[in-house]
């Protein structure tokens, strides 16, 4: 409701922004708390042989940081979409409009309509699960690699 009420507040109430906003402001903790353990892991000797060699800070975070943290921002990235690609309950608060509905909301909607043709309605939802799926093929490597990046050794 809190957010319900903000959102409206700022007249975004059945616009695309306004689920893009939310789900943004919703996934910052996660990313935040797995970003936070890789780059804790980080040795802290490799920014003072940096700065030895003439680096600024933000050559170091440029040069060094991003390029090692790429694992960690695909893991973020790789969950944050399948999240953003699997919620309901957000657009179907936040849009009115059928033409801005999301595919989870499709989904809602044609299985409600098509519920009797039970081979129909599992070949909608087998379809709509596809890309999330093939990206999740795809980027699993990369999502391992950047949870596990983090994790301490004991």
């Amino acid at each position: 409701m809190p957010v319900y009420l903000v959102i409206r507040q700022m007249q975004l109430i059945d616009s695309l922004l306004a689920v893009i906003l939310v789900q943004t402001a919703f996934g910052i903790a996660g990313n935040t708390l797995i970003l936070r353990g890789f780059f804790l892991s980080i040795p802290v000797e490799l920014q003072d042989a940096a700065s030895i060699d003439g680096c600024s800070t933000f050559g170091f975070f440029w040069r060094i940081l991003l390029p090692l943290a790429k694992p960690a921002l695909a893991a973020v990235a790789a969950l944050t979409m399948i999240v953003s690609w699997n919620d309901l309950l957000t657009p179907l608060v936040l849009l009115n409009s059928d033409s801005l509905w999301t595919l989870p909301l499709g989904t809602m909607q044609f299985q409600g309509q098509y519920s009797s043709d039970l081979a129909l309605t599992a070949a909608f939802v087998t379809l709509s699960a596809l890309p999330a799926i093939l990206f999740y093929i795809f980027a699993e490597r990369q999502i391992v690699a950047g949870l596990t990046a983090g994790a301490l050794k004991g």
